[in-house]
């Protein structure tokens, strides 16, 4: 007798971490990753490649890799600004379904954003590249300041992101930044008010900043596990 519709267990296809591991390197590789660092696509993929084996098995204290959506995914490998500059990298994202490239918002000035170092309470791994986890860009701290939503994501036992790593969500994600759907990067400061944002302008990513105090509607605060794991 065959079950009937209403018992055939459902079934979906595991989320394949090797396999997004894979994906995010070839973005990187068309978008011209290597040439931006001054390697070959071979010496750039040797390089990230050993961050692969983290990728399969998660952090530590994982709860388990889940597929990507929108708003959250599993992990992310993060390029940072000792391979390739802020800007170059933000100038390569765009908007899902959209082709005007990222830029810089003119209220940075000149030489200004070197600045924005990774907060101490991160412990962002040395060198040119790294995996953050189970990433979320923040809709629950929209309208809430990024003092508030520090707070909020503490209780949580979650930290925030940082310049590279909210480059690295909308580079391989670009449905991350959507319409009242953006997010600060509090994991990023330079010792004053300000907190670096990603936002969307005139069509495309834009990288600005607002007040550690003031709130926005449509401004949230990403979040990540707080274990980063480096090439070793």
């Amino acid at each position: 007798m065959s079950e009937s519709p209403s018992t055939t267990a459902v079934t979906t296809d595991p989320f394949d971490a090797g396999a997004e591991f894979d994906r995010q390197v070839q973005t990187l590789l068309r978008l011209g990753y290597p040439e931006l660092a001054g390697r070959t696509e071979e010496d750039f993929t040797a390089l990230v490649t050993p961050l692969r084996v983290a990728a399969v098995a998660g952090p530590p204290a994982s709860v388990g890799h889940l597929p990507p959506t929108a708003a959250r995914v599993p992990f992310l490998l993060v390029v940072t600004r000792d391979l390739v500059p802020v800007e170059p990298r933000l100038g390569l994202t765009t908007l899902a379904g959209k082709r005007k490239p990222g830029f810089l918002d003119r209220n940075f000035p000149a030489g200004d954003l070197p600045r924005f170092d990774p907060i101490k309470e991160l412990e962002v791994p040395a060198g040119p590249a790294y995996l953050v986890f189970d990433v979320d860009r923040g809709e629950e701290f929209r309208n809430l300041a990024p003092a508030a939503a520090m707070e909020g994501m503490s209780a949580q036992g979650r930290l925030p992101l940082t310049i590279d790593e909210g480059i690295a969500f909308v580079t391989q994600h670009p449905a991350a930044l959507a319409s009242n759907r953006c997010f600060s990067l509090v994991g990023s400061r330079c010792g004053d008010r300000r907190v670096p944002a990603l936002w969307i302008s005139q069509g495309a990513p834009k990288l600005g900043w607002c007040w550690y105090g003031n709130p926005h509607t449509w401004l949230g605060s990403a979040t990540a596990h707080p274990v980063r794991l480096g090439l070793d």
